[in-house]
């Protein structure tokens, strides 16, 4: 079956609002076997709306469309969607009824003539039930194609979605193929090496597909199997699966919709190690981002900024002799501030970052982007300068990513370089 998608809203095409409800309703079709074949968005403008359907209705058995069925004058999908098809519009008693009936339930709305636009549907249409807003959606058939049209608030669309408009396309769907996919979550490497690294594992030609999605700073590789059968698409998937997974190695460091964040929460509980942070250029990110996480009291102890050099003496411990002759910025003060966080916290690890984020303060020496990051542990403290590109917001999200990956790679490995 191929279903084209339809979002209307000049909102989304001025770039007021980001368009989440087609890449919503991509996704809960593909876990139903079913694929999004194109995606459309036009302003609140009835012939654009109209062009849409016609266009779209020409190369698809089924066309979802969201937005514009409100009670104001620029909603005019009804009636694009009536002249589209040639049909009259015509208020519908039962839509009407439940605009009523929802209006004196939902705070702050009351019922009002407008109101009366939002029972305004096609002749020969059928109602979408919309048991959590005022607008019901409605579907019809034309030129033999199936149109639905729905609300464009997410929460309302996807009721509708999951319980009136999949069901309906599942019962006509005479071979349904089955689709399963797993994401491996990325980081380190540029996306060139991913691609380089995952060569020859994809096959098109028998129904296994392997896309890399970049979100700066990581990057997710989703494999996708589809065949006859859950058999058929796990055997076609998992082994390859497990290839991409040796591949990639410890750049992996989850599956799934588990973030960077959870998976060192996750290996902080299970082996038992408490958490101490001396943050600089970050100005509390790392921190920010590790007790965002539940239950991260258990093992983060606490964490400073120290921003002067006055507060990394007097906090930490860092000498002013090491400050004059090193300066704040190096591997020796990165080095120090780990170990004098990690002493003064009694924490198993010591985690410290101090760089340049910029704009300003860099040198021919050290750039704009020169971050060092330090982890003192029982055994050892390591240390490494980093040159990270981009602006402030960039490098300072960056230094936080690396320096959770260091948690997360010195978790997983014991100082004889064995997995744990």
């Amino acid at each position: 079956m191929k279903i084209s998608t339809l979002s209307i809203g000049d909102e989304l095409i001025c770039g007021q609002l980001t368009d989440t409800n087609a890449g919503t309703i991509a996704a809960m079709l593909l876990a139903e076997g079913l694929r999004v074949q194109r995606h459309l968005a036009v302003g609140d403008n009835e012939p654009d709306i109209i062009g849409a359907l016609a266009d779209l209705g020409r190369v698809s058995d089924a066309i979802i469309v969201t937005g514009g069925l409100g009670p104001t004058a620029d909603d005019l999908t009804s009636r694009a969607a009536s002249r589209a098809t040639g049909r009259r519009l015509i208020i519908h008693e039962e839509a009407r009824t439940h605009v009523r009936d929802m209006s004196s339930k939902l705070e702050n709305l009351i019922v009002c003539p407008l109101s009366d636009k939002q029972a305004m549907i096609p002749t020969k249409s059928s109602l979408i039930c919309n048991p959590t807003g005022t607008a019901c959606g409605f579907h019809l058939m034309h030129n033999g194609c199936f149109m639905f049209f729905m609300p464009g608030v997410p929460s309302e669309m996807v009721i509708m979605l999951r319980d009136s408009v999949i069901p309906f396309l599942l019962k006509r769907v005479s071979h349904k193929r089955v689709i399963r996919s797993v994401t491996l979550n990325i980081f380190g490497p540029c996306e060139a090496e991913v691609d380089e690294l995952l060569t020859g594992i994809a096959r098109a030609e028998h129904g296994l597909t392997l896309g890399i999605c970049v979100t700066f700073p990581w990057m997710s590789v989703t494999l996708r199997a589809e065949a006859d059968n859950d058999y058929s698409a796990n055997n076609l998937l998992m082994p390859a699966v497990q290839i991409a997974m040796e591949r990639l190695g410890d750049y992996c460091f989850s599956t799934g919709n588990i973030s960077m964040d959870d998976t060192v929460a996750g290996l902080f509980r299970k082996h038992g190690l408490t958490l101490s942070l001396a943050e600089s250029c970050s100005g509390g990110l790392i921190a920010k981002r590790i007790t965002d996480i539940p239950g991260s009291s258990n093992y983060f102890i606490e964490g400073v900024v120290t921003y002067s050099n006055d507060a990394k003496m007097r906090l930490l411990g860092v000498t002013a002799e090491l400050l004059d002759s090193s300066g704040s910025v190096s591997a020796e003060c990165a080095s120090a501030m780990a170990e004098g966080v990690r002493r003064t916290s009694g924490s198993d690890l010591g985690l410290a970052v101090s760089g340049i984020a910029g704009p300003e303060g860099g040198s021919s020496s050290k750039p704009v982007g020169t971050v060092y990051i330090s982890l003192a542990a029982p055994e050892s403290c390591r240390t490494e300068c980093f040159q990270f590109n981009g602006n402030r917001d960039a490098i300072r999200i960056i230094t936080a990513w690396t320096a959770l990956d260091w948690l997360r790679r010195y978790l997983l490995t014991n100082e004889n370089g064995s997995k744990i």
